[in-house]
């Protein structure tokens, strides 16, 4: 199976700190993917290499057959095939939310308005928030304003969902709601690749598991494995598990 995202000998550095050292995943068709690691891995910063919002120095990543190669160039076509839903959702405050879906197919791909804004209450409607979409951000709870920009990041119809730390901000049963959501995005053909912090949720939902220490992968695989039997002191660390250094 062709994966849907390939990134392989990425590297990164902001003036002498390298913040990637060689990244190498790939996320298959359907696969949610949790990008684990300890603050300061770079978990973060691999999603927004794949988004073209950080520029690489050496390595490839490759999006549905679109290859970047660390410059600007693509950009255009790289925005119709990745989603990216940010960690604290990013929504323009003065926007309603069917708003903030509509701007981007409206003025940067050039979408007539009023299809626009079919696509966009069909996804509200499909994540369960139809019913807020003349509701600004400020006026939407946690959840809501993150379904809002799950909505945005798919008014594209991208291939990829990029997340960043999508639980932060969540109560346990808008955790599991989200999951349930996401689950069924995959379901649908879509992948998903997200950076997390709560092993639970990872263990629940996630298909693969990867973890980043010092910019590199130092392990990946089933969650249900490598967060009860981690491998790597890495992995054990982040997990506060006890065990001899490898």
């Amino acid at each position: 199976m062709t994966p849907v995202l390939g990134v392989r000998g990425v590297e990164l550095a902001r003036g002498a700190r390298h913040i990637l050292r060689g990244v190498d995943l790939a996320v298959y068709p359907g696969e949610l993917v949790a990008l684990m690691g300890l603050s300061g891995s770079g978990k973060t910063t691999v999603l927004r290499a794949i988004a073209g919002l950080e520029t690489f120095a050496d390595g490839r990543i490759e999006v549905d057959g679109l290859v970047l190669d660390g410059s600007a160039r693509h950009l255009g076509d790289l925005h119709r095939k990745v989603g990216m839903v940010f960690q604290f959702h990013c929504l323009w405050d003065h926007l309603t939310a069917i708003e903030n879906i509509c701007l981007a197919p409206m003025h940067v791909y050039g979408t007539p308005a009023s299809e626009a804004a079919t696509r966009a209450r069909a996804l509200l409607a499909e994540l369960g928030v139809g019913h807020r979409e003349q509701a600004l951000p400020r006026e939407l709870s946690g959840g809501e304003a993150q379904r809002v920009a799950i909505a945005r990041a798919l008014a594209a119809d991208p291939r990829l969902l990029l997340m960043d730390e999508p639980t932060a901000s969540l109560d346990p049963a808008r955790r599991g709601e989200l999951g349930q959501t996401l689950r069924q995005l995959t379901g649908k053909g879509r992948s998903l690749l997200l950076t997390c912090h709560d092993d639970d949720f990872v263990r629940d939902f996630a298909t693969r598991v990867v973890v980043l220490a010092d910019g590199r992968v130092v392990e990946e695989g089933d969650p249900a494995v490598v967060l009860t039997t981690p491998a790597h002191e890495a992995t054990r660390r982040l997990l506060d598990l006890k065990g001899p250094a490898v």
